[in-house]
């Protein structure tokens, strides 16, 4: 019975998340959920802060976006957000791009692949979180 649970629990979850459901549904979350694999210490503390959480959030479902975009989308200050920035353009998460439309400069973000795999590693070991709170 509880399989049957977590496999739809799953499937919403992943649903949600706009992906075809793979792991979970086999049972692989679950059996990593129960393993001591499973613990807070072993998140991505780069992707886990708040800012930069959004900030490559926003880039995932998002091609590119401006520096002004960002601003406005995540309510940051300039200081903030330029911060947290280039804390994920140094890691290689994030590349950008500066330029100019005629006099004004314009710097643009998008997500790299790295940048990706690691937001999709994040998620994963979110979910076992997840997974290993709701079987405890």
């Amino acid at each position: 019975m509880a399989d049957k649970s977590n496999a739809a629990r799953a499937e919403r979850l992943e649903k949600f998340a706009g992906r075809k459901p793979a792991a979970a549904a086999t049972g692989k979350l679950r059996a990593t959920a129960a393993s001591s694999e499973v613990s807070a210490t072993q998140l991505d503390r780069l992707i886990h802060e708040r800012t930069r959480l959004a900030i490559v959030s926003a880039l995932a479902a998002n091609s590119s976006l401006t520096f002004s975009e960002l601003k406005d989308l995540l309510h940051a200050s300039d200081g903030n957000l330029s911060v947290h920035a280039r804390k994920l353009e140094d890691a290689g998460y994030v590349a950008c791009t500066k330029s100019f439309a005629g006099r004004t400069p314009r710097t643009e973000y998008r997500l790299t692949a790295s940048g990706r795999r690691a937001l999709e590693k994040y998620l994963d070991h979110m979910e076992a979180l997840i997974w290993a709170t709701r079987e405890g």
